[in-house]
């Protein structure tokens, strides 16, 4: 049976990025204790609460941050998740999550393929699109522990992106998130288990927790769900660490007794998936 331990860190991320990696750097170190793999959240080093973004943004890998977080997957010896950064790269920003093996390298990067452009009447108005631009790509790497995919944040809302992942090979996703006050109570947790239970996989979720000098109202509650849809483990709004435990014999069980990879049909959805939608009248 494989299995190993692997850490959310549930860190308070404020405007000062010094500030932040500070602390990152603090609870990564805590979280390494007996972990094979850390997670951290969606900005971890700049807050959604920026004002010029191409001046906080920096490159990917070759960046500042990005040498950080190599160096401290390779001090520790674990692979780090290193929630998102500000990408810059050609002129335009991304939101772009990685991931770092144990000898400091670069394993996979993925550009935030769905922008948050959300507006609920009275409640909450963002648009991330003003300010960032989408990827396009489905990003699953094959590491030493397993076949593991990112996604950022707003990804998980989309069913068609995690099941790509599952369908090459991820056995875990890992997703850096915000999600906030407003969305977060109603949809946080159950669209985690949808996309867990629905492909048969692991799913690490990593928030922020609030920080009193930023607008942004993170709902923390960040949480490891297996493949049945079980919540392994969840913490509140507070900075902490979230510990759990991946079993690929469990993977393997849910899989089989289930089938649901097994189970689909591509040839029915195909036609379907070629009609266009629009708004509804």
């Amino acid at each position: 049976m494989v299995a190993y331990e692997l850490s959310v860190v549930q860190m308070r991320v404020g405007p000062d990025k010094a500030d932040n990696l500070e602390r990152a750097e603090h609870l990564v170190r805590e979280a390494a204790r007996g972990a094979e793999l850390v997670v951290l959240p969606e900005l971890f080093n700049t807050s959604y609460q920026v004002d010029d973004w191409p001046s906080v943004a920096e490159p990917v890998p070759d960046g500042p941050t990005c040498g950080w977080l190599s160096r401290l997957a390779r001090s520790l010896g674990i692979h780090l998740a290193g929630g998102s950064v500000a990408e810059l790269h050609e002129g335009r920003v991304y939101n772009t999550a990685t991931l770092w093996g144990p000898d400091g390298q670069l394993l996979l990067a993925h550009r935030k393929v769905h922008l948050f452009d959300v507006d609920v009447p009275g409640e909450l108005t963002f648009s991330e699109s003003s300010f960032m631009a989408a990827g396009d790509s489905v990003s699953v790497v094959q590491t030493a522990l397993g076949g593991i995919g990112l996604a950022v944040c707003f990804d998980v809302r989309f069913p068609e992106l995690f099941r790509c992942m599952a369908l090459r090979g991820a056995e875990l996703v890992v997703l850096p998130a915000a999600f906030n006050t407003t969305t977060g109570p109603a949809h946080w947790e159950v669209t985690l288990r949808c996309r867990a239970v629905e492909n048969g996989l692991y799913l690490a979720a990593c928030s922020p927790a609030p920080d009193p000098e930023v607008d942004y109202p993170a709902w923390g509650h960040s949480m490891v769900v297996d493949p049945w849809a079980t919540v392994l483990a969840t913490t509140e709004r507070d900075e902490s660490v979230v510990r759990a435990v991946f079993e690929r014999e469990r993977l393997v069980q849910v899989r089989q007794a289930l089938g649901l990879l097994r189970a689909r049909r591509p040839e029915v959805y195909a036609e379907w998936g070629r009609v266009r939608t629009g708004t509804p009248g």
